[in-house]
């Protein structure tokens, strides 16, 4: 992304709060929708402060390490897209940092954590190809996987790769775990997943990592403005909008739906829009 050193810095240190920023207004969106109070925007914040007074309870030192290891993984994921790094490079430490949580959920006994984790590695297999497709997507409009060179005068992405644009869209609801590809999580089944296990300080490090989550997300979104901030921002915030809109107008379908819906329908679309970019490149 083509900003000033010290502004890039910026985001990165305060990544993890602005990410805090974006599930609070995400909440607030959502109560809205369902015609509820709901809570205050620094509820994520407050709910922060009450995980730092709980006790550690550590099964081990493995799984604790791997849960934080998670959280600094997308970490340098998030810092990674902000300060122009390799796209391809980008999307393999997000994917790292998904296996770490993984990891560390098959490293107890809970045949819950167990389940989660299973599922995780399952919808990790629904989104990652779609971001990787993008990624191929990006090299062919602009002939480099370099986020720093995506924000070229008169291109602009969004008008080339509309399907892709479709199918990162739907690879965010899985990543994300919103409704209908909530089944990682899936609370009324497995109680939270793959973090199932965790607590205090290291539930923390958990929690803070889906902030940095949305970051990451929002800040591919991003990309599909090439060179307009203004059009970039515009894209975000309609994407954050139909993100919560089919969140909350939509049941859970089962993880053999998410894979087949994802495989035989939307990398299709994904690959058609490849060829179109072959064929006019």
């Amino acid at each position: 992304m083509s900003q000033s050193p010290l502004v890039v810095l910026l985001l990165v240190i305060f990544a993890p709060l602005i990410g805090g920023v974006i599930y609070g207004v995400e909440r607030v969106v959502k109560a809205r929708m369902q015609n509820r109070v709901g809570p205050p925007l620094l509820q994520p914040f407050f709910d922060l402060f009450k995980l730092a007074d709980k006790r550690v309870m550590s099964i081990h030192s493995y799984h604790a390490s791997l849960g934080v290891l998670h959280f600094l993984a997308a970490w340098v994921a998030t810092a990674m897209i902000l300060y122009g790094f390799d796209l391809i490079l980008v999307i393999f430490m997000h994917l790292l940092s998904t296996a770490l949580l993984v990891m560390g959920a098959y490293s107890v006994r809970s045949i819950y954590s167990h389940i989660g984790a299973t599922r995780e590695l399952i919808a990790m297999l629904s989104h990652e190809p779609l971001f990787l497709l993008t990624g191929v997507g990006f090299f062919l409009v602009y002939g480099s996987f370099e986020v720093s060179s995506f924000s070229k005068e008169g291109v602009t992405p969004l008008l080339l790769m509309p399907l892709l644009f479709i199918a990162t869209i739907f690879a965010i609801l899985i990543k994300l775990k919103k409704s209908p590809f909530d089944a990682a999580e899936a609370h009324q089944e497995i109680i939270g997943g793959a973090e199932i296990e965790y607590s205090g300080i290291f539930f923390e490090a958990i929690y803070t990592a889906k902030w940095l989550e949305y970051v990451f997300v929002y800040a591919f979104v991003f990309l599909f403005g090439g060179g307009s901030l203004l059009l970039g921002f515009i894209l975000c915030l309609i994407v954050f909008l139909i993100v919560n809109l089919i969140d909350n107008s939509t049941a859970r379908v089962t993880y053999q739906d998410m894979t087949k819906i994802t495989y035989k329908y939307i990398m299709p679309l994904a690959f058609l829009n490849i060829l179109y970019l072959i064929y006019i490149g």
